[in-house]
């Protein structure tokens, strides 16, 4: 019996990058989802939602696959830090969480074509920000151009130096994909790891 092919939804560079520490061959196939927030829609069951629907769009057409979708949104007093995609937005964002908790809702959706079977996690990720001057946070911004990522900064670089502390279970969730959790799903698809 031949193992179903591994796909990731998804064209982030950093969830491939994460997804190579516990696999060498998958696919990526770009699931187009429509990320808009739902009216009164929690930042938890966003991530959840979105994750669920990248997996599923990423799978059709797919008849023996295992298909991964991802999502994370970050939540500072309530309000959804999206990608900043400016370096003006990204500046707001870190002026704000400046001395701060910031909370990430990580979700994981394992789609199994074979079965249609969904199995999902969402790690939760509180982020204490030490209290950052202007001058750091511009330089910051220019060295790393966290301009895609949600919360503008990248714990895996030198986003690290912002942070009192990082309080989850899994570390390369904030980073944008549980592996943990995912190594689990696949080991109950079927797939050896490690």
């Amino acid at each position: 019996m031949s193992l179903p092919t591994l796909v990731l939804g998804s064209t982030s560079r950093y969830r491939a990058e994460l997804l190579r520490r516990i696999v060498a061959d998958f696919e990526q196939r770009a699931p187009g989802t429509d990320e808009t927030a739902l009216p009164d829609e929690t930042p938890r069951a966003r991530a959840s939602r979105l994750a669920i629907a990248k997996a599923r769009a990423a799978a059709e057409g797919l008849d023996d696959a295992l298909v991964i979708g991802s999502d994370q949104v970050a939540e500072l007093g309530g309000l959804v830090l999206d990608k900043p995609g400016t370096a003006e937005r990204a500046r707001a964002q870190l002026l704000a969480s400046s001395g701060r908790e910031v909370h990430f809702h990580t979700a994981l959706c394992l789609h199994d074509t074979r079965t249609g079977e969904d199995r999902v996690h969402v790690d939760h990720t509180v982020v204490m920000f030490r209290s950052l001057t202007v001058d750091e946070i511009d330089r910051y911004i220019e060295r790393e151009q966290p301009l895609d990522c949600a919360g503008s900064f990248k714990c895996e670089g030198l986003g690290i130096s912002l942070f009192e502390r990082i309080d989850n279970q899994d570390p390369s969730a904030l980073i944008g994909l549980p592996l943990i959790a995912l190594a689990r799903m696949l080991r109950e698809a079927g797939l050896a790891l490690p």
